[in-house]
């Protein structure tokens, strides 16, 4: 039986209450909103950590960032831990990225066969943070409310730069798969760092936002001082008492973040173009890294648990996954074990180390019972925060702070924290048991630890002298491009048309 030919379609940083059931009503998404009603559509997806590399790396590898030991932006993605592109590859897949993936480390390429541009960031341990040195920002790569003060219109920047390469990309190569000079299946993965700040858009979308009623956040930024403990962190991380934040800023950042939403929409709506018009069938997933709390409480970018962070839209339209919304809580670490479920090929020999599970049951009217788990352990923080999403319950806990519970279907703001509420004590215990029995925190942190002194030792030694850079260099073979003196022009004009002889 052949197997079926995967696209897999990622964003970054993408809020996923804005996709309650596919895109909002009010999004000019109308590509995505096509895919939606053809797809399964989770609406409670978390991310596996609330910040771009440790949430890739537990993406494809299905994985926490305790297991890959990706644990921020700057921790090395070790080559033996297998992702879905070694596992669909192992299988006869062709494997292709175009976009980001923010690997960090010398191997840059973790399965796929074949990547047609660089990275948007760098992969080497610039950007490792410091537990040794709580509150210390490093200002030439830490967020700062810059984003936010900075909104506005541009025609080009250097995200869009990218995404525009991203998109050609991605669609030249699916014009070259359905000239098929390679019989084996494909998994394309196109991976987009928009509609992530900073919060500028081109003039065609952002007017399309001038009269949205949404560009106030919904719950008013809560002041410093009432904020939680890790809010505070956060706070601090991104200069915050160094920028005066208007509400013109506010609604400037919003609209371009939306704005951004719908020249993605554009961006995906060219591949899907082409995939119609080459006649190639594929599973399509589209799905975030991670969200961003755009205003909601005052806060911006990600980092926390909270749901504008770390919720994300996932998308699944597969033949044998049923259109329709899902409610039940999931993660997109279960996108790698529901890839090899839907493509036949088996993930036996690392299953006992895989945290995911296969959503093809729910696609098809199953029950899951297992919580979805997150971690993060990166900038902002001081020690490993965890959290356990359970029915309507989320529970956050880490050794420096009191214990977070909310229940999301009476309080989805999380403004309650009910861990001091006789009436949830119940609910506080269990969930705390199942956190204590999945994580030594103790453990966590002495681990993370190990690993920023490591790095910061290697980083400062690979910058003295001589400096060999980690980052992706796209190679393009310019001699077997197009026409050239060893190629038959009759046999090259032929194979390289679609569809050839009408």
């Amino acid at each position: 039986m052949s197997k079926p030919n995967i696209l897999i379609l990622m964003v970054d940083q993408l809020n996923g209450t804005f996709f309650p059931d596919g895109p909002a009503d009010w999004l000019h998404a109308p590509n995505l909103k096509r895919l939606a009603e053809r797809s399964t559509r989770f609406k409670n997806s978390y991310t596996g950590s609330p910040l771009c590399a440790p949430a890739r790396a537990a993406f494809m590898a299905g994985q926490l960032p305790s297991r890959t030991r990706v644990y921020d932006n700057a921790a090395e993605y070790a080559s033996d831990i297998p992702t879905f592109a070694h596992h669909l590859r192992r299988a006869g897949y062709q494997t292709t990225l175009s976009g980001k993936m923010h690997f960090v480390g010398p191997d840059q390429m973790h399965g796929f066969e074949e990547r047609l541009t660089t990275d948007i960031y760098p992969a080497d341990f610039g950007w490792t943070p410091d537990y040794r040195k709580p509150g210390e920002r490093i200002d030439w790569w830490y967020h700062n409310m810059g984003s936010v003060t900075g909104a506005g219109v541009a025609e080009i920047t250097n995200q869009l730069e990218y995404d525009d390469e991203v998109a050609y990309n991605a669609c030249r190569k699916l014009y070259d798969l359905a000239r098929g000079h390679d019989d084996r299946p494909w998994c394309l993965t196109v991976s987009f760092t928009h509609p992530h700040d900073p919060y500028v858009a081109r003039r065609q979308y952002w007017d399309l936002y001038e009269d949205c009623a949404h560009l106030e956040p919904e719950v008013a930024p809560i002041p410093y001082a009432d904020q939680d403990a890790h809010n505070k962190r956060l706070m601090d991380s991104c200069d915050f008492h160094n920028f005066t934040i208007t509400d013109d800023d506010v609604r400037k950042s919003r609209q371009a973040y939306f704005a951004n939403i719908s020249y993605i929409d554009d961006k995906i709506g060219e591949i899907l173009d082409v995939l119609d018009r080459t006649r190639q069938e594929a599973i399509i997933v589209f799905l975030s890294d991670h969200g961003d709390m755009l205003g909601e409480k005052g806060m911006w970018f990600k980092m926390s648990f909270y749901e504008g962070s770390a919720r994300v839209p996932l998308m699944i339209c597969a033949p044998n996954m049923t259109p329709g919304l899902v409610e039940t809580p999931v993660s997109t670490i279960d996108v790698t074990p529901t890839l090899c479920d839907l493509a036949g090929v088996s993930m036996d020999e690392v299953l006992p180390w895989t945290d995911g599970e296969s959503l093809v049951p729910l696609g098809q009217g199953g029950v899951r019972t297992a919580p979805v788990l997150m971690e993060y352990a990166a900038e902002g923080s001081w020690a490993p925060l965890v959290s356990i999403r359970a029915g309507d319950f989320k529970y956050n806990r880490c050794a420096l702070d009191p214990d977070q519970l909310f229940d999301l279907s009476r309080d989805p703001q999380e403004l309650t924290n009910l861990a001091a509420d006789p009436a949830y004590a119940d609910v506080l215990a269990d969930l705390r048991a199942q956190s204590v029995a999945r994580w030594d925190l103790d453990r966590y942190d002495a681990a993370v630890r190990e690993s920023q002194a490591r790095r910061w030792v290697v980083y400062e030694a690979l910058r003295n002298g001589s400096y060999y850079p980690w980052d992706y260099q796209p190679l393009q073979k310019a001699s077997e491009r197009y026409m050239r003196n060893h190629m038959d022009l009759n046999i090259l004009e032929e194979g390289q048309r679609f569809p050839r002889g009408e």
